[in-house]
């Protein structure tokens, strides 16, 4: 009862706190909307861009007025607004893959006007180059942002032929991974866990299947896929490293239509239809892997599997509202026999309603739960245990269209966590082991932002906002105090850092605030245009992060779990300042990206040696808080158009950490030097290609090579008792060796007659063709003959060919 009690209460906060932000959000946006207004008459021509033959909304279609050097995009809901002094103006629209519309409108009034694109071309997904939806806008202030298409993703040779949306953007600058068989990604040297997954606005805490080894998004089901590196918009925050914005596909609100795939390790498929024509729809789609089928048959009794549902619901009331239900399901299962089984996932719901106030001004409105939870059954020991954080999220968007120069995006989010770290459950009366439950965590995370986008003249355009974020540390039932606050000591006679002994144990009510944690984060972007074909952009942004992925491990494993800032973690700081030149050249065909990044992070982590971090119900005992910074500079040629398209990326980097004693008497983290990080890579650098044969045959190829990530190797060894100890220099001082592979694929599309529904597609692959043996890890052993110390190298995969067919009818 005490416990429902508490829950009720942190709602009603919770929902409170949102209303409240409300009105300072609206204060700010009136004073905006007066200093931009002007007496010359304007008229607004608005509406929706859709995919003509399934109904659903189009994001980032160009809206443009070329003769005006001016437009817009489409939302994430499809929706436009362009505000102009009265006049004719030719009117261009224009998305990849679709027939440009060019016509001209008279605007004497307020028009409202939705386009229908056909598509160019009909066929499975292809790429289809009519104006390329990733070619870089020189005009735009956004800088340090990557959007693929998902066709373009599902062209790239991938390991075991599964598409793989996570590994793709890895192809691009500043972005790589721990390796083979790692989850996560790392942007511009920064930690897996500073980066803010979102599909449908829901977060994702846990981006990988099989530890790794594929991604948890289902191609079939997404519609679009948006990487912020940088410059990175006030609507965005709580991770510091980067943002990837996914949306999901809304279904086919004119006819009923299933795609799908087969592969070497799973299938997937999907169905959309219309709930109501031309007015809502669905889409459900599923992905299981299967391969512990055939496991039995050579009596290995072993399992490994996992399974995805993707589901999305949407119905527009009238042409002002729009509602959506949107959910993710997906769980992994790994079990040794009778030995052990571990399960975990995450499960995601999301309901929006979209309203438009006029021409001028779109809402949004999400109410959203996200949950991961991770499992671990150990039979032999006969207990169960379980962890996961589960979160509220209640956010309020508006876009405000005031003119062509001038437009603002403004809203409020509040965020309820609830963090579970650990709970031990014996399975068995006579196993032998208590219940044993680590302390829960509450926090609640607040927000307020706003944002402009500003037209200046013909050559300047800028972006600037800012986001003022709170969090406030719940009351929990156990909260240990120390001596001068500081949980951990150092023993001066043994030159090491330990756990210090708890002065007392406190009890907090649910709504108690332990901590409260207040961050001003000023967000500003500015182009030049030298000329129509090339810009210098600069950007700088401040992010703060709340929330800290507790492992000690170069990516993040289903076991670490996340805890929130309080009284003994602080919240990470991060200012990034970035400087870019963009070209585009012939017309187009090709581009150019240059970038030069600084990032500075203050409230750093980082563990003490020896430091325990699984089922320790004090963690605040073997964590410092110290510093980090990346910098670099990152390339990125593309080539858009002809039979060959692709591009090269490349980033010269470096991300190092320090952790300096907390006075004279204390030697810090690794002597108080900067040390690299286990995310530092020196060089990366890929090539992509594809070349299109004829209609039927799309060959593709991908090049990489990345500096050896860095690790820890003994330095000497000492005998105890006649066994040799290596002993081990300072932290990633070593490098494992370089990381290189070559990739191919072949797509063959059988000819099919134009009117025939059903389509298909064979896709081969060979991932890593020279059969490179890339070390996932170097371990050291002593041998067991001559009894001296060898390295032993892990390998992931080496060479991989796969074949997949895909269809669509």
């Amino acid at each position: 009862m005490l416990n429902a009690h508490r829950d009720r209460w942190a709602f009603f906060i919770f929902v409170k706190n949102a209303y409240e932000l409300k009105d300072i959000v609206l204060t700010i946006i009136m004073f905006c909307a007066l200093s931009v207004l002007n007496a010359q008459e304007r008229f607004t021509i608005s509406g929706t861009v859709t995919d003509a033959s399934s109904n659903e909304t189009l994001i980032a279609v160009n809206m443009l007025i070329p003769e005006e050097k001016t437009g817009t995009t489409t939302n994430e809901y499809g929706f436009y607004s362009l505000t102009l002094p009265e006049g004719r103006y030719k009117f261009v629209i224009s998305y990849l893959g679709f027939a440009t519309i060019e016509e001209f409108i008279v605007l004497d009034k307020d028009i409202i006007r939705n386009y229908a694109l056909n598509e160019s071309t009909e066929f499975l997904d292809e790429v289809v180059i009519t104006q390329d939806i990733e070619r870089i806008n020189i005009r735009n202030a956004q800088m340090s942002v990557n959007k693929l298409s998902i066709n373009t993703i599902k062209q790239l040779p991938v390991v075991l032929g599964e598409v793989d949306v996570v590994k793709s953007i890895t192809l691009l600058p500043g972005v790589t991974n721990a390796g083979e068989g790692s989850s996560g990604f790392n942007v511009r040297g920064g930690a897996a866990d500073q980066n803010l997954i979102l599909l449908d606005e829901a977060t994702i805490f846990n981006s990988s299947h099989l530890f790794g080894f594929f991604s948890v998004f289902n191609p079939d089901a997404i519609k679009d896929i948006k990487l912020y590196k940088g410059g990175i918009p006030a609507k965005y925050g709580g991770r510091l490293s980067s943002v990837l914005d996914i949306y999901q596909k809304e279904g086919n609100s004119n006819s009923f239509h299933m795609n799908g795939g087969l592969g070497l390790i799973s299938s997937r498929l999907l169905a959309e239809g219309p709930i109501k024509k031309e007015k809502g729809a669905f889409l459900f789609g599923g992905r299981t892997s299967y391969a512990h089928f055939f496991l039995p048959l050579f009596d290995v009794k072993n399992i490994a599997y996992f399974y995805d549902l993707n589901t999305k619901l949407n119905f527009r009331l009238d042409p002002n509202n729009s509602i959506y239900l949107s959910g993710y399901f997906g769980r992994d299962v790994f079990a040794i026999a009778d030995s052990f089984e571990n399960s975990y996932g995450n499960a995601v719901l999301n309901f929006r309603w979209n309203h438009l106030f006029s021409d001028k001004l779109f809402s949004n409105l999400s109410l959203i739960y996200s949950d991961y939870d991770y499992d671990l059954k150990l039979n032999f020991v006969e207990f169960d245990w379980t962890s996961g954080i589960r979160n509220f999220n209640v956010k309020y968007d508006l876009k405000h269209y005031l003119n062509d120069k001038f437009k603002l995006e403004y809203g409020l989010n509040s965020i309820y966590y609830k963090f579970n770290p650990g709970d031990i459950t014996p399975t068995t009366e006579t196993s032998g082991i208590n219940p044993f439950k680590l302390i829960d965590k509450y926090a609640f995370e607040n927000a307020v932002y706003l944002d402009a986008q500003h037209q200046l003249n013909d050559r300047l355009n800028l972006s600037y906002g800012l986001r003022f974020s709170t969090f406030w540390r719940l009351g929990q039932d156990e909260l240990n105090s120390y001596e001068n606050d500081e949980p951990v000591i150092f023993n001066q006679d043994l030159q090491i850092y330990q756990k210090a002994e708890p002065l007392e144990v406190m009890t907090y009510n649910r709504s108690d605030v332990i901590a409260s944690f207040n961050t001003f984060e000023p967000r500003f972007a500015a182009a030049y245009l030298i000329n129509d074909d090339t810009s210098v952009k600069v950007s700088y942004n401040r992010l703060s992060q709340y929330l800290h992925l507790l492992s000690n491990t170069s990516s993040p494993t289903p076991l670490d779990v996340w805890a929130p800032s309080g009284k003994y973690i602080k919240p990470q700081l991060l200012d990034q300042l970035a400087i870019g030149y963009f070209k585009s050249l012939n017309e187009n065909a090709y581009s150019i990206e240059v970038e030069s990044f600084y990032k500075s992070i203050k409230n750093r982590i980082d563990y003490i040696d020896g430091a325990n971090l699984i089922a320790n119900n004090a963690i605040e005992q073997v964590i410092l808080n110290g510093k980090a910074r990346a910098y670099g500079i990152e390339f990125l040629l593309k080539k858009n158009d002809g039979k060959l398209k692709g591009w090269l990326a490349y980033t010269l980097s470096r991300s190092e950490q320090q952790t300096k004693g907390r006075n004279n008497t204390e030697p810090g983290i690794n002597s108080g030097q900067w040390y690299n990080t286990p995310y530092d890579k020196t060089h990366d650098l890929s090539l992509t290609a594809a070349y299109d044969l004829n209609d039927s045959w799309t060959f593709n190829a991908n090049v990489l090579f990345q500096t050896g990530q860095p690790t820890t190797y003994p330095i000497s060894q000492y005998e105890y008792n006649g066994i040799s100890i290596p002993n081990y220099g300072l932290r990633n001082s070593n490098r494992l060796p370089n990381y290189h592979r070559l990739d191919i694929s072949a797509n063959y599309k059988p000819k099919s007659k134009r009117n025939k529904a059903y389509k298909s597609e064979w896709v081969f692959g060979i991932y890593n063709i020279y059969n490179r043996k890339n070390a996932a890890s170097i371990t050291f052993r002593q041998n067991r003959i001559t009894g001296t110390n060898e390295a032993l190298r892990l390998a992931i995969f080496g060479i991989v060919p796969s074949v997949s067919y895909n269809f669509k009818f």
